[in-house]
């Protein structure tokens, strides 16, 4: 009985761990970014370093767009979700010229580097 209950919760426990995040592949996504960002500077965008957890839009040296910087919004996992699919959907009036990242699994993997970037 102990074993199929051990294989029941593995069966319903691996499709979850083939959505975790992967901070390593979203390392390889980052390079689509570094047209505009990097960590530890300003550039086209804002320095990206400490994004998680920060306020949007005050990042100090960095010339927001009004529409950003009066948005209220924190940049938690959630936020930055619905930012990468859609920045324009979420902040109408956004100076960031991205269209989206569709793909869940690679915002995920996206959001678990940027999470080792603090």
């Amino acid at each position: 009985m102990r074993q199929f209950i051990l294989g029941a919760a593995l069966a319903l426990l691996a499709p979850l761990a083939a959505q975790a995040q992967d901070a390593a592949a979203g390392e390889k996504l980052f390079a689509q970014c570094k047209a505009c960002h990097a960590f530890g500077k300003n550039g086209v965008g804002p320095d990206l370093k400490g994004t998680v957890g920060r306020k949007a839009g005050t990042h100090e040296g960095y010339n927001y767009s009004a529409a950003l910087k009066d948005s209220g919004l924190t940049w938690d996992e959630a936020t930055l979700h619905k930012w990468l699919a859609n920045p324009k959907g979420l902040v109408p009036g956004t100076k960031m010229i991205y269209a989206g990242l569709k793909d869940e699994k690679k915002v995920s993997d996206l959001i678990a580097y940027l999470k080792t970037q603090q």
